[in-house]
């Protein structure tokens, strides 16, 4: 297990402004502030989303798209620095109105309504290539 102790000294509620991309919105978010980790959680309504799922064996995402207003169940994630630049990986349950649920990485969706809580951390964290899963981690 690799791990590390974290302080928190900046915690934020935001709203996400409708028509804008879910995670990118987190992302200027944390850039605008100077934030180079932080952990979060949101609900509410996206119009689409594009959501990944990475298979294991072929080391590779798999993207499925839904062309369609989902509820934004329950939504967590981290942002730490990809490439010198803040990355929200995000992880999303959504559904749909019969009550199905959808969930997996979600790597892009335009906004209906979000709120967001985010805790900030003094510590930076920094994304890395990991040759065993072939995902880039921050170790």
């Amino acid at each position: 297990m690799n791990y590390r102790e974290v302080t928190s000294s900046r915690e934020f509620l935001a709203r996400l402004e409708t028509g804008a991309d879910w995670r990118e919105e987190i992302e200027e978010f944390a850039e605008r502030e100077g934030i180079d980790s932080a952990w979060f959680n949101a609900m509410g309504a996206v119009q689409d989303a594009d959501v990944w799922f990475y298979d294991q064996e072929e080391m590779e995402y798999r993207s499925v798209r839904f062309d369609e207003p989902l509820e934004v169940a329950a939504c967590v994630g981290n942002v730490s620095l990809l490439d010198g630049e803040p990355f929200a990986h995000t992880h999303a349950v959504l559904s749909r109105p019969s009550g199905q649920a959808l969930a997996g990485h979600l790597n892009a969706a335009t906004v209906f309504a979000g709120e967001v809580y985010l805790r900030a951390f003094d510590e930076s964290l920094e994304r890395d290539h990991d040759d065993v899963t072939d995902l880039d981690l921050w170790l």
